[in-house]
């Protein structure tokens, strides 16, 4: 036993002398374990306080990486779902005391449908026809705006005569076909670009140039369309309601028919 004790009391010692200074190599092995347990206690803390700190610091880098994102986003230019022409303008005649029209070319450039919408910032002396619709993939159609020309203040010249009247055109990815309603910019605002602000140019009815020409060329195409859409389909021939169900032709002349019948019986009679 004697000889085990001192053995045990050697190690301690040696274990001592390879943890403290030689100055304390009288400390008992009491003393050796308490600062055993405070240093493994210490060295928990401090894996503890870097786990904690690696968590902050991967979920502030996730933050900044969102931030990041949605800024480089911002900055990026909006994809165009829409093709105007003119790009950026309105040309209108400029009549004073008068409604005046001027025209837009939309076209659908991607390949899903598109809903399109105007807005104006004077919405009493301007309106669009139509004010909104919903375009196929590669379809397009003219637009016509209408607008009522203030006569000048102070005698200003044409040159000189300014509008601050401005259009906007907004787009909005809608899935296969639906009838166009405004609300759908309203249901889902987060998915609605503006895709141009349109601001007015006056052009001087008594002389011809080419802006003036192509605006005539326009607004003939855009009559002609809505003439076009005022028009019943054209008659193909008889039309079968349904399956199993009588021709509407043969109906309308049976009906003929027996009231011929029944005039015919009445004279004779």
């Amino acid at each position: 036993m004697g000889v085990d004790e001192e053995k045990s009391e050697g190690e301690g010692k040696v274990w001592s002398l390879c943890r403290m200074p030689f100055w304390q190599t009288s400390s008992s092995n009491g003393n050796g374990s308490s600062s055993s347990s405070s240093s493994s206690s210490m060295g928990n803390n401090n894996v503890y306080q870097q786990s904690q700190s690696g968590q902050l610091g991967e979920r502030s880098t996730v933050t900044s990486s969102k931030a990041v994102s949605s800024i480089a986003k911002s900055l990026l230019p909006t994809r165009r779902r829409l093709k105007l022409d003119p790009s950026n303008k309105l040309y209108f005649p400029y009549e004073p005391g008068k409604q005046v029209r001027s025209a837009i070319g939309i076209k659908n450039t991607s390949k899903s449908h598109v809903a399109f919408k105007f807005q104006t910032t004077a919405p009493k002396s301007c309106y669009m026809r139509p004010p909104g619709g919903i375009l196929g993939a590669g379809e397009s159609l003219i637009a016509t705006v209408f607008k009522f020309v203030e006569p000048p203040e102070n005698n200003e010249k044409l040159i000189e005569q300014k509008s601050r009247v401005k259009f906007k055109i907004m787009s909005l990815k809608v899935k296969g076909e639906a009838d166009y309603v405004p609300e759908l910019f309203d249901e889902q605002k987060d998915e609605v670009a503006v895709e141009q602000i349109l601001r007015v140019v006056f052009l001087d009815p008594e002389h011809p140039c080419p802006a003036l020409e192509k605006l005539k060329r326009q607004l003939a195409e855009a009559e002609a369309a809505l003439e076009a859409s005022k028009k019943p389909p054209e008659d193909t021939g008889p039309r079968i309601v349904g399956e199993g169900l009588v021709i509407d032709e043969w109906k309308e002349r049976r009906e003929r028919y027996l009231a011929r019948q029944q005039v015919e019986g009445v004279d004779s009679a």
